[in-house]
Parts: C-alpha cells; structure tokens; sequence
C-alpha cells in the first residue's frame, strides 16, 4: 500500500558536463571515460478511465488528444495512452451479509452469479480472476481469486446473514487484499449502506482504496421505499467512496432489477481506457501526502470516471485503527477444501503466499490473519 503499484518505470538521467569532457582529454589522453549515470526512481502513475456521454452510453472512440491530465491543477504530459485496455480484472465481488439485508439476500446471489459468469466469460481476459467476500461485524472470505465460477457459485451459497455491518472495515482488508495483484483492481459491493460496527472510519477505507488503486462500485440496494428508513449518511459516504475511486455507485429499491446495474459495471469495465504520467517535482518529495488528480475529457457532455488522486508517501507499516478498540479487525478464513494446507503441510497461518496470479481453475488461497 501507498506506492504507485502500476509500474515502477525508472527514467535514467545522463550528466555530461564541460569539465568532465577537459579532464577526460587532458589527463587520460585517448582514453575515453563513460558518462557518469544516475538514476532516479519517478513512477508511474496509472489511471483507468471510463468516460461517457450524456446519454450514459460509453465513448470508444476518443484519442490522447483528447484527454488532459492535471495534478494539483498543473499539467502533466499523457506517457502511457490505451484505448480499450485489455489489463487483467481482479474483482472483489462483496456480499452484506447483515441482518438487515436477509431478505433480498436470495435476489442477490442469483445475479451476483450471473455478473461473475459473464465477467469470467468467453470476452475475458485470460487471467482476470474474481473473489467472494461476505462482510456483516466481521469480513469473511468465502472464495479466493479464482477463474472457476463453480467455485465462485458455492461460495455466493454460503452467505449466512449475521448481526453488525462494518462496511469501512470491509473496504479496507479487501483492498489490501487486491493490493497484492497486478493489473485493475475493482471492488463490487452490494449493501444497504448503513455502517453500524466498524472500527476504521471513512478515511481509513478511502486511503486504503487510493493507496490499492481500487475501484469502488457499490451497489445499494434500500430495503424499504420509505425515506424514514434510509440511511443517508451510509449512502452519501459509499457514493463519495465510488467518485474518489473512479468507480460508479448505484442506488435502488429491492434486489430484484441489479442485473442492470450490474450490466454497466461491466459495461465500465470492458470500456476502459488507460492514462499514464509521470509525477513532476524534485525527486523524493514527500511534502504533500495526497496529490489531487484531474482527468479532462475535451468532448461535450463527457462524464469521466477516475480516482481523484493519490498518496505519495507510503504508509505506515501497521495501519491501527481510528477508533480505540481492544480487537483488531481481521478477515476470517472459512473451511475451503480445495485450497486447505494438507496434513502435516508445513504451511503456517498467516504465511506470506505467493502472490502470482494462479493458473486457470486454481484459486489462489485467500489471506488469513491469525486469531487474536
């Protein structure tokens, strides 16, 4: 967390001066001296972009041209342009599994499942892998990343409903999950929006997200018609969260009509466009934490989807939460068969895993964090 993950392109500066060339002739003659190198680590910042037109119907066709990049206001040269971007997919797919939302819980798997089998479909790319996350007090992960949608299906399956909603909590453990993947990443959460028991706050989740390069696209689905029974303040923040992130959030009556928004999410996802820069400014500088990003579209009625910015320094070591608690939030593992250490594997609990993107069909084990 906290670096700019996409690429880590280093521009390499040659210093060549008067002198150097005088000593270099007059002291050693004919013998030549290799320009002195020094190199100096500017990364690359990576931005996916959708963009759309008035009508919500996504715009294919525009150039590098037609885009501006500022950062703090200034711009930035566009290095990296691509249009279409086919980069790998790792998709968080995150399931409320509060009381509150049992009722239209069945609603949700089914089209949940019908977005995962279309994500994974024949128009994918060959290593886009998703996962299941249930999150009610606590966040369990019922399917690591994989490709195989039967495994994603039984997953959906084990969705229980639970007391608590830490929606904040939620956001940042899986975003530090994602972290750990190359290409896009993109959370997909369907809840009420209410939080009642995290222990991070909203800021914890939104640097989380920044410093993952995450995609937030929540789903909230309102259990009832009646404004009485809404919480506005849950659904702002999770709104807030998808513009910040350069997602989309989507709010609706009942569970039964999200294959449409789900739809465009994918729609978003396979409409992409890939911005790159590289920062301006001395070297190393650290002196401000979040540096605010812009994404021009020079075309009328455009609406542009991307992050808001990011983090240049990194974070600490230990992220502890906002909130002074005596437990620390954690993911918790449930029983998966197919990717359990066998008997006397000398694999231990909460093991550095290897982090390449797993074969077709081979789910890569999810994360876990030991009981306190």
């Amino acid at each position: 967390m906290g670096r700019i993950r996409a690429s880590h392109s280093v521009r390499r500066v040659t210093l060549t001066g008067g002198a150097l060339l005088l000593v270099s002739a007059g002291v050693l003659g004919s013998q030549q001296l290799a320009p002195p190198v020094f190199s100096t680590d500017v990364r690359l910042v990576t931005l996916p972009v959708t963009v759309k037109d008035a009508r919500n119907a996504p715009m294919g066709d525009l150039n590098r041209g037609d885009f501006t990049i500022l950062e703090e206001g200034e711009t930035r040269e566009i290095a990296v342009f691509e249009r279409r971007t086919n980069r790998p997919l790792s998709v968080a797919l995150m399931i409320d599994s509060s009381l509150s939302t049992a009722i239209e819980l069945r609603y949700e798997r089914r089209s949940a499942s019908h977005f995962l089998s279309t994500l994974l479909g024949p128009d994918a790319h060959e290593s886009d892998a998703a996962a299941v996350y249930s999150f009610s007090a606590d966040t369990e992960v019922l399917s690591g990343f994989t490709r195989d949608h039967s495994k994603l299906e039984k997953a959906l399956d084990r969705v229980r409903p639970q007391t608590g909603t830490s929606v904040y909590d939620a956001v940042l453990l899986v975003a530090k999950d994602l972290s750990r993947w190359d290409g896009r990443r993109v959370i997909v959460m369907i809840t009420d929006g209410g939080d009642t028991t995290s222990r991070y706050r909203f800021a914890d989740a939104l640097r989380a997200a920044h410093d993952a390069e995450v995609a937030i696209y929540p789903l909230i689905v309102l259990p009832i018609r009646s404004d009485a029974g809404r919480n506005r303040g849950g659904e702002h923040a999770l709104v807030t969260l998808s513009k910040n992130t350069g997602g989309e959030a989507f709010v609706q009556h009942g569970a039964r009509d999200l294959d449409v928004a789900f739809a465009e999410i994918l729609r978003n996802l396979r409409t992409q466009y890939l911005l790159g820069f590289y920062p301006q400014g001395a070297v190393g500088d650290r002196t401000e934490r979040f540096r605010g990003i812009e994404v021009q579209v020079h075309r009328e009625g455009a609406v542009v989807l991307a992050r808001s910015g990011y983090f240049a320094d990194p974070p600490a070591p230990e992220s502890k939460p906002s909130r002074s608690k005596d437990v620390p939030v954690q993911v918790r593992r449930l029983p998966q068969p197919s990717t359990a250490p066998e008997s006397g594997s000398s694999e231990s609990v909460g093991e550095e895993k290897d982090t390449r993107r797993p074969p077709d069909g081979q789910p890569r084990p999810p994360i876990v964090r030991p009981e306190p």
